[in-house]
């Protein structure tokens, strides 16, 4: 196959969160057609949660009883000549009675959320993408969230509120990406109300060059910014790596931990030292998202690999397999907590889910979310 064909097609799939039917550009080969999956339910030590849309990030709710689910769909054509982006707003997934819901929203703009140029409220728009959940130092609840849709590429910021027993989001504000940072990917909102958000194609040129760039390479493709009222957004010296995705920041705020999601790592920075880079590791996996565990350690997931290094003749695309590692923060080092590919109710059976690209512990259990598919998938936690 072509390999800018295969670039564009993973890319609008990895990034958009498009089926793998209609992710390729006109004339496009064909891959491997999507595998059947696993069907709904208990497997042995999987339990096969339907009823997500593209679950590509999760967040767990301050009472520890939900997930918030964003609903990555149909977001591949947003600024790319596609179709217009279908906004599904965000899920709230009832961890005891296994249900999805949809979260419910309002609008409350104020002037100390987001920027005075943000267009307004996003409404039913909202093509969600990364999310993350912090509590600001005045004690409000911001859940800050990735956005596609609406006609803009921004961050949408809400205040995730309880009324009644009910979980409930209010829009406040937002930040549209400058046009030179283009999309952002994943975002860590800070307690004192600014974010870090990761721009993975920034540095990817367009028009005749884009057909000699190679984004599976692991080359430089875009970097990271950091967004602070009154300042704006600027990128941070020294982040520009192979497709910046999934992003974390330390409780204290001094360390920043990245995905390079092309070159299988994860990098530590130093917010307070230049923003020095302190360490890497390598995964066999392509990490998408980070979230924390309760031990204060790292849980990075993602594909095996893309399209684009699939063995050849395969016949199975090569986003059907995955890993999980935990990652000690101090160290950087990593131990694999789950292959599908040698886990005994996963190898050589129908996928239990494609597109992987989060693993959140709650409880004794890790639920795994993908940017693509209709699923959860909830897995024992390694002790």
């Amino acid at each position: 196959m072509n390999r800018l064909l295969i670039v564009f097609a993973l890319f609008a799939l990895a990034c958009a969160g498009q089926n793998q039917q209609n992710a390729a550009p006109k004339g496009a080969p064909k891959g491997p057609a999507a595998p059947t999956l696993m069907d709904c339910g208990v497997h042995g030590d999987i339990d096969i949660l339907c009823g997500a849309r593209s679950p590509e990030d999760l967040e767990l709710t301050p009472d520890n009883k939900y997930l918030l689910v964003p609903q990555f769909v149909n977001a591949g054509g947003a600024g790319r000549g596609g179709p217009p982006p279908t906004g599904l707003g965000i899920q709230l997934f009832d961890i005891s009675k296994k249900t999805f819901s949809l979260i419910p929203v309002t609008d409350e703009p104020r002037n100390d959320w987001g920027e005075a140029s943000c267009p307004g409220p996003i409404d039913d728009k909202l093509v969600s993408h990364g999310i993350s959940l912090n509590k600001r130092n005045n004690g409000m609840w911001e859940l800050y969230v990735v956005n596609h849709g609406g006609g803009r590429q921004s961050m949408e910021m809400f205040e995730l509120k309880q009324t009644g027993g009910m979980w409930g989001l209010i829009w406040h504000g937002c930040v549209v990406s400058k046009p030179d940072f283009k999309d952002y990917n994943d975002v860590a909102a800070l307690p004192d109300g600014s974010f870090i958000g990761t721009h993975p194609t920034a540095l990817q040129p367009t028009g005749p060059q884009a057909q000699q760039f190679d984004l599976f390479s692991g080359v430089p493709s875009g970097f990271v910014g950091r967004w602070i009222a009154g300042e704006g957004e600027k990128e941070l010296p020294n982040t520009r790596i192979g497709y910046p995705n999934g992003v974390l920041v330390s409780a204290d705020g001094r360390y920043m931990y990245v995905n390079a999601w092309t070159a299988k790592e994860v990098h530590k920075y130093d917010l307070k030292d230049n923003d020095k880079e302190l360490g890497v590791v390598k995964l066999d996996f392509m990490p998408d998202n980070i979230t924390w565990t309760a031990k204060h350690q790292m849980l990075a997931a993602g594909v095996k690999g893309a399209r684009g290094d699939c063995p050849s003749g395969s016949g199975t695309p090569c986003e059907a397999t995955f890993g999980v590692a935990l990652i000690d923060p101090i160290t950087m080092r990593a131990k694999a907590t789950f292959d599908s590919t040698t886990n005994k109710e996963t190898a050589g059976k129908e996928p239990a889910i494609t597109g992987v690209s989060v693993a959140l512990e709650v409880g004794n259990s890790m639920y795994i979310g993908a940017f693509s598919g209709n699923r959860l998938v909830k897995l024992p936690m390694p002790k």
